[in-house]
């Protein structure tokens, strides 16, 4: 079974019609690519990852890890930088969805996979120390 749809550089698994799987950021932002509308490259853990958790003892799907290692694998090649990399860091947001609008149910998570060993080519990446400062 398929838990986890990439998007980015222009195509994507997902479309607007699969709201109730991909929750309403994850169709809109696989529609988005479809429509060649510039959004960065990323992917979406269906909704059905989470009936399934709560169906099995709290076991996440066996598929899953490695779908997402892979659509993790896409991202670093549209990006052309790695996830925890040293020198060419990628980092990673996580926004959460549902098949129905929940406001306020999690705050956006920014710049996943920036810590003391991937600060350093970030630096370098950008030009720039203020990155440092936001970062804390």
């Amino acid at each position: 079974m398929q838990y986890v749809y990439s998007f980015g550089s222009g195509s994507a698994d997902g479309k607007a019609q699969m709201k109730n799987l991909l929750g309403g950021k994850g169709a809109n932002l696989a529609e988005m690519n479809h429509l060649g509308i510039p959004a960065p490259p990323g992917f979406t853990i269906t909704t059905d990852v989470c009936t399934y958790y709560y169906k099995n003892d709290l076991i996440f799907p066996e598929d899953l890890k490695n779908q997402i290692e892979d659509a993790l694998k896409n991202i670093e090649s549209i990006m052309n930088s790695s996830f925890g990399d040293k020198k060419n860091p990628l980092l990673l947001s996580v926004r959460s969805g549902a098949r129905q609008s929940m406001p306020g149910m999690m705050d956006l998570v920014f710049h996943v996979g920036l810590n003391n060993n991937t600060i350093p080519g970030l630096i370098t990446k950008t030009g720039t120390h203020r990155v440092v400062q936001d970062a804390y």
